[in-house]
């Protein structure tokens, strides 16, 4: 992801998650800690003609990796792309020789419970009224040894993916 993909990035934002979007200043501050030699984050968008479709983001802090934010667009649900996003994640941790990598998911969304499991998290927590406003729980997972683990999902036809 750069700069030049937050506008687009913001609208899938909006749409997935109206009541708790990131604002534009929340991703450009990510972004600031994803390029040079001191780089402690890793963000990807995928396209598919042009359009942004999915996008996802990890913080590392300490040889701990964090899944910061990861979406695809409703109409590329169950195409495949959440495994592919989430493979560049991991794929990310791995450069950054990250030990374990968290998450939280909110606790109804069991369709991202699934795919994460696939990939080997496990569920060791919940964070009580985590998503605000509408203090809806999350569920923390966590994966231990992403270099072990990376799965390979087969590509997705039609969409690129670049950081």
């Amino acid at each position: 992801m750069r700069w030049w993909d937050i506008d687009r990035v913001l609208a899938l934002e909006e749409d997935l998650f109206p009541e708790d979007a990131w604002s534009p200043g929340m991703f450009w501050s990510e972004l600031a800690h994803a390029r040079g030699g001191g780089a402690t984050r890793h963000y990807t968008v995928a396209e598919d003609g042009g359009a942004i479709v999915g996008y996802a983001g990890l913080a590392v802090f300490d040889r701990t990796g964090d899944v910061q934010t990861i979406a695809t667009a409703r109409d590329h649900w169950g195409t495949g792309l959440g495994a592919r996003l989430l493979t560049d994640l991991l794929a990310a941790a791995t450069a950054f020789e990250c030990r374990e990598v968290l998450l939280e998911v909110r606790v109804g969304n069991t369709r991202a419970q699934r795919l994460y499991e696939r990939f080997g998290f496990e569920p060791i927590g919940i964070r009580k009224g985590y998503y605000q406003p509408g203090n809806v729980d999350a569920l923390v997972m966590r994966l231990t040894g992403p270099a072990a683990t990376l799965a390979t999902p087969s590509p997705v036809q039609g969409t690129k993916t670049h950081g």
